[in-house]
């Protein structure tokens, strides 16, 4: 195991910011600040946005500097990697940021109903071996857990690199009946164009990985519907 990832598991340890609750308690369904983000971590009533899978957290913390009356918590199960995400925004002293550290598959025990007002899936693992789907983040399976605690009509944004979870993703959701508010096959050459300048300011959100997938000519996939 690299020093590098003891020593942010160590800092991460004493951010203010990160949580992280043994994973042996979520696959025993032992719930964690389940219906008590808002009061006890962010000590206000705003609305929770959450960035799943979010690598080093470049959603969570460029979103929670554009909206302070909002609260955002990114997810994912590699610490070292949002490291760099809990500490800037630590030393930015952005009140409305925190880190979970978990699976998502168990993210149903950390959120309870209604608690969160939106989903961004950045980049998500496309799963290519996993022929059924179940292991994709926008999987039905997946939709059903984000359902029991997104309010009514809560947001859901994929912006991805992979055509295959990307068709995947659109194919199941139009099997289940969901319309989308925005499909784009090419965020930055088409719909970026079409869409208003607040918009396009969140998309122009690059993370670290996209920034080198676009340097090889990538395009970059996009959609937002509401469960």
């Amino acid at each position: 195991m690299g020093k590098g990832k003891l020593k942010k598991w160590r800092e991460n340890a004493q951010l203010p910011n990160v949580h992280e609750p043994e994973l042996q308690h979520a696959i025993d369904g032992q719930e964690y600040m389940k219906g008590q983000w808002q009061s006890e971590v962010f000590g206000n009533e705003n609305p929770i946005t959450l960035e799943l899978g979010c690598g080093k957290g470049e959603y969570t913390v460029e979103l929670a500097k554009r909206y302070p009356e909002r609260n955002f918590i990114g997810v994912d199960i590699k610490g070292h990697r949002f490291w760099k995400g809990a500490k800037e925004s630590t030393q930015m002293g952005l009140p409305n940021v925190a880190f979970l550290r978990t699976r998502i598959e168990f993210i149903v025990t950390f959120f309870a109903k209604d608690e969160v007002a939106e989903i961004w899936l950045t980049f998500s693992d496309p799963q290519p071996k996993d022929e059924k789907g179940t292991k994709r983040l926008t999987s039905p399976k997946f939709m059903d857990r984000y359902r029991k605690f997104l309010v009514p009509g809560g947001i859901v944004n994929v912006k991805t690199d992979s055509d295959l979870l990307f068709e995947y993703t659109v194919e199941a959701l139009g099997a289940a009946g969901i319309e989308f508010d925005m499909l784009s096959r090419d965020v930055y050459g088409e719909l970026v164009n079409r869409v208003d300048d607040e918009m396009k300011d969140i998309l122009n959100i690059r993370t670290y990985y996209e920034q080198i997938w676009m340097e090889k000519g990538e395009k970059i996939n996009f959609l937002k519907f509401r469960l």
